[in-house]
C-alpha cells in the first residue's frame, strides 16, 4: 500500500480508501459481511474509512462504527452530511441548524465522540458560505472534528468557499471528494487544477464508475451490478452514452490485457496516477470485490498505457456528462434561469 499526505494536513494515508456506501440495505450486506471487509481493508493497510450519514439511512455508520470499536485510534474516520435524512425539511443542507445536529447523529451512530473528516456531501445553494464554514469551524474547535472537506463542489464552489474562509477568518475545507474514472474525466478540465492550486486533498468516488470498469460489464453478457438492479437506465445500451461506455469498456479491457493487468488494476491505477488525486475510494460489497481491489494497490501505470487510455477517452471528457452530480441548479431548473 501506498501513503499520500493529505493535502496540507500533515495526515497520512492510504492510496486506495475504503468507501461504505454499500454497506446496509443499499448493497444488502450483513454485520459479518461489513466486519469481515473492514477487517481486511485494515490489514492490507487501508487506513482511511469513508461513510455518510445518507448511506442506507444511516446504517452505514452503525455498521462502520461496530466494525472499527477498539481500534478507532488507528483509522482516519471520514463521514459526510447535507444529504435529506427523512422528509423533514429542515433535516438536509449545510445550515448551521442542521449540521450541528447531523454530526451528532453521525458521532452517536459511529460510536465515538470525534471525526477526522466531516465532508458537506453536496453544494447547498441555499445556504451561503459564511453560515457553513462558521458552524463547521466551531465544531472544529469544539473537538468533534479534526477537519473538513467539501464534496462533487463545482470548480468554482471550491474558490468560492476558500475565499469566503479567508474573507471571514474562518477555518477552510481541507479536501474535496468528486467522482473519477476512466470514463468520466471531466474534473480534470476545472476541479483538480484547482485543487492543486489551493493544496486540497482529494478523494475520488466511483474510480470503477459505478462497474463499469469492473470487469463483469462486457459486449454480449448480461450487466449483474448490485447497481444495475435499482439504476437500470444506467446500464442500458440502447441509450446512447451507455454505448459510447461499452465501446470504451471493450477497448481498454484490450489494453489492460496487454499491460498484463486486471481493468480493475488498469481503472485504480489510472485515477491515482493523477499528481491531485490522494486517495481512491473503492466501495466492495464482498470479501472477493475487496481482494480484487486491492491487487490494484501497487499498479503503477508506464506512460505507454496512460497514453493509450487517453486515446480512448480524452482527457477533460465525461462519456456520461448527464451523471454529474455538480451541474449548476439553473441548468436543471428552468425557474432558475427564466424571469
Amino acid at each position: 500500500m501506498q501513503y499520500r499526505t493529505l493535502g496540507r494536513t500533515g495526515v497520512q494515508v492510504s492510496s486506495l480508501a475504503l468507501g461504505a456506501m454499500n454497506f446496509g440495505r443499499i448493497g444488502r450486506t450483513t454485520q459479518d459481511e461489513v466486519t469481515a471487509v473492514v477487517d481486511a481493508a485494515l490489514e492490507a493497510g487501508i487506513n482511511l474509512v469513508d461513510t455518510a450519514d445518507a448511506y442506507s439511512g444511516g446504517e452505514s455508520e452503525e455498521m462502520v462504527g461496530r466494525a472499527v470499536a477498539g481500534r478507532r485510534d488507528d483509522i482516519v474516520l471520514a463521514t459526510k452530511a447535507t444529504m435529506p435524512m427523512g422528509d423533514e425539511r429542515n433535516h438536509q443542507g449545510s445550515s448551521r441548524r442542521w449540521l450541528v445536529t447531523a454530526l451528532e447523529d453521525s458521532l452517536r451512530r459511529l460510536g465515538v465522540d470525534h471525526v477526522d473528516l466531516y465532508q458537506i456531501h453536496r453544494w447547498d445553494p441555499r445556504t451561503s458560505d459564511e453560515e457553513t464554514l462558521s458552524a463547521l469551524t466551531d465544531l472544529q474547535r469544539a473537538g468533534k472534528i479534526r477537519y473538513f472537506g467539501s464534496s462533487t463542489f463545482p470548480a468554482h464552489r471550491i474558490v468560492q468557499a476558500q475565499w469566503a474562509a479567508r474573507d471571514h477568518r474562518l477555518s477552510r475545507y481541507v479536501t474535496e471528494q468528486p467522482s473519477y474514472s476512466i470514463l468520466q474525466r471531466g474534473i480534470e478540465t476545472h476541479v483538480l487544477p484547482v485543487t492543486e492550486e489551493y493544496g486540497l486533498g482529494v478523494l475520488v468516488w466511483s474510480p470503477l464508475a459505478s462497474g463499469w470498469l469492473s470487469g463483469v460489464v462486457r459486449e454480449g453478457r448480461d450487466v449483474t451490478t448490485n447497481r444495475s438492479t435499482f439504476m437500470p437506465q444506467r446500464f442500458d445500451t440502447a441509450i446512447p452514452s451507455n454505448r459510447a461506455r461499452l465501446d470504451a469498456v471493450e477497448r481498454l479491457a484490450r489494453i489492460a490485457d496487454e499491460a498484463g493487468l486486471t481493468l480493475i488494476q488498469l481503472a485504480l491505477g489510472f485515477v491515482t496516477a493523477h499528481p491531485a488525486v490522494t486517495s481512491a475510494l473503492i466501495g466492495p460489497r464482498t470479501l472477493d470485490h475487496l481482494r480484487s481491489q486491492l491487487a490494484a494497490a501497487g499498479t503503477v501505470l508506464p506512460a505507454d498505457v496512460l497514453d493509450a487510455i487517453d486515446a480512448v477517452v480524452a482527457p477533460g471528457t465525461d462519456l456520461a456528462a448527464h451523471e454529474k452530480n455538480d451541474t449548476p441548479p439553473a441548468l436543471l431548473d428552468p425557474s432558475l434561469r427564466r424571469r
